[in-house]
């Protein structure tokens, strides 16, 4: 797509934005892949159609409030990418842009307050654990309370777990075959903290021992995709300077979104003096599923223990994952492992669950629409087990399907194979891995 974008003005980060606005042909194949087109039916709210509104927003053609009600509503889930044929860099664009524009964007006292909030309690797990505990007690008052309030309640789950605070090592079982760092993510320390702790039994039982940095925090992603992108650079440069990449054989996250915001670091400081150090950094990041199954295709992983009886697993692509990361075969691949397991993929796979990130607390209602849709599509594949591999949309899933009157549990691909490793474990309603 031709345009006049005035790139030199707008410094590295216009580079990338001019860059994918041209390689949008306006074929439309992303619209029936955009999960707000499908719930809205406008072209502007669709990624097509958003590239049209930044594109004449960063050109001067069209203010940014006619603009930003149409991307606010853009949840970053990718799935544009996947379904492009020419390769738009759609998530660059639109990160890129929510940086640029946000200095210049005048929200409601109530609206900075709240984005104050998130960005302050997310990247700080103690300080989430706390406000989560004290919105359990406010969970009763939810249906009085405004929208922007009542939102982040429904999301809470009926516990909130201790902390498990990983330890700095944990050495490898019997002879090492790895060492790796390990990124071990905010908001999922305080609200799933046994995601970290199984993925350390799981690694360490294959012999990679793992070392988690002091002075790592969190991932910037939530900070670069709300537009703060101050705050962004400054937890991206905070955890380049925790992880050497030359210590490591590879820097593991076990959140679709952390890991996908771990190999955004070269966009984001694209042009910048730190740019050869976050592509050397990003070059070894890896998801835990695409890390196991590399390691179980080429030396092969410990055996896992059958299932009691046959467990049919609905397997949740994350955005984040199958999207940003292309990393879908990899977490099948896995559970296909366990003797006893099988795998049944969900209605419209590909749409997003609601989560995307902080999109659930800034846009509810769209979020709510798609969280309710998600939780049918899986469900009606009459599932023993619901996985993923992402905080978020653990969050957003199980809280739709317990509101569908489903008790089916809801976990993390790792937490089932360190349930396979040690045999069978109870479950709710008496179901055993």
């Amino acid at each position: 797509m031709n345009n006049e974008i005035p790139v030199q003005a707008l410094g590295p980060q216009g580079e990338v934005m001019a860059h994918a606005v041209d390689a949008c042909v306006h074929c439309g194949f992303c619209l029936p892949a955009c999960p707000t087109y499908a719930l809205l039916g406008d072209e502007m709210d669709s990624p097509r159609g958003r590239i049209v509104l930044m594109k004449e927003v960063l050109e001067g053609g069209l203010d940014l409030l006619d603009a930003a009600p149409h991307l606010d509503r853009c949840l970053g889930c990718q799935a544009c990418v996947t379904a492009c044929p020419s390769g738009v860099p759609y998530g660059e664009l639109i990160t890129s842009f929510r940086g640029w524009s946000e200095p210049q964007r005048q929200r409601s006292p109530l609206d900075r307050a709240k984005r104050y909030a998130i960005l302050k309690a997310l990247p700080a797990p103690k300080l989430f654990s706390v406000a989560a505990r004290v919105g359990q007690y406010a969970k009763p008052l939810a249906p009085a309370l405004p929208a922007a309030l009542r939102g982040p309640l429904d999301l809470l789950p009926e516990h909130v777990p201790a902390m498990q605070p990983s330890p700095e090592v944990t050495p490898a079982r019997g002879q090492r075959r790895g060492r790796v760092a390990f990124l071990t993510g905010c908001a999922q320390q305080a609200l799933a903290p046994n995601f970290n702790a199984a993925t350390l039994r799981v690694l360490a039982r294959n012999g990679i021992e793992v070392v988690v940095p002091q002075g790592q925090g969190c991932c910037g992603a939530a900070a670069l995709h709300t537009g703060a992108r101050g705050e962004a650079l400054r937890l991206v440069r905070a955890n380049l300077d925790a992880f050497n990449p030359d210590d490591y054989d590879a820097i593991l996250s076990n959140a679709a979104g952390c890991g996908a915001g771990l190999k955004e670091y070269p966009v984001i400081l694209h042009g910048l003096h730190d740019e050869k150090k976050a592509k050397a950094f990003a070059a070894k990041v890896q998801d835990i599923s695409e890390y196991l199954a590399t390691l179980a295709r080429e030396e092969g992983l410990e055996p896992f223990l059958p299932t009691s009886r046959p467990l049919k697993i609905a397997y949740h692509d994350a955005c984040h994952l199958a999207h940003a990361q292309g990393v879908r075969a990899a977490p099948r691949e896995l559970l296909r492992m366990i003797p006893g397991v099988s795998i049944v993929e969900i209605p419209e796979g590909d749409l997003c669950c609601g989560s995307a990130g902080t999109y659930n607390l800034e846009q509810p209602e769209l979020a709510g629409q798609l969280g309710a849709r998600k939780a049918g599509h899986i469900l009606s594949t009459t599932p023993d087990l619901i996985a993923s591999g992402n905080i978020g949309c653990h969050t957003q899933i199980q809280s739709h399907v317990r509101r569908q009157g489903s008790a089916v549990p809801v976990m993390h691909t790792v937490e089932v194979l360190d349930l396979a490793y040690r045999g069978s474990c109870e479950r709710s309603k008496g179901q055993r891995v």
